[in-house]
């Protein structure tokens, strides 16, 4: 008997711990991801910075200069469509892993229904155990004692 309620100790608890461990996954998962999207992003950002570095150290004369800002235009531009690529990427993520939550919480109540409705469904039965083992142990003492007075 008391095998038996271990067993459903544990695997209840299993069960109990089973969102939050998914979650946990969930949440680290996109950390991770995120992380690595903007790690990536810095480096496209630093390098586009270096190479416009190198390219102003080595303006020479007007002629430099105008070619210089020429092209910090064009650069202008293009960090501009990177950034907006990114932005959108990043939200992209977001909107995902929103939607994997929303998975995981709407699991996480269907079996938390499921575990209360199995305790309820195990304590009626041991309640309904409990009391046909004290009405069968009150008939057996009051068989016993009406023996002992006759």
């Amino acid at each position: 008997m008391q095998d038996k309620v271990f067993e459903n100790f544990s695997d209840q608890a299993r069960q109990f711990f089973e969102p939050m461990r998914k979650l946990n996954s969930m949440m680290l998962d996109n950390m991770e991801k995120m992380s690595q999207y903007q790690m990536e992003s810095m480096k496209r950002y630093s390098q586009m910075g270096t190479e416009r570095m190198r390219d102003a150290s080595e303006i020479q004369d007007a002629e430099g200069l105008r070619d210089f800002t020429t092209r910090q235009a064009e650069m202008l531009n293009e960090l501009s469509a990177q950034m907006l690529e990114d932005a959108r990427a990043m939200s992209e993520m977001s909107l995902e892993f929103k939607a994997q939550l929303e998975e995981t919480f709407a699991e996480s109540g269907k079996v938390m229904a499921e575990q209360a409705e199995k305790v309820r469904a195990q304590a009626t039965e041991t309640a309904e155990q409990a009391t046909k083992a004290a009405s069968t142990s009150t008939r057996a003492s009051s068989t016993s004692s009406r023996k002992r007075s006759s």
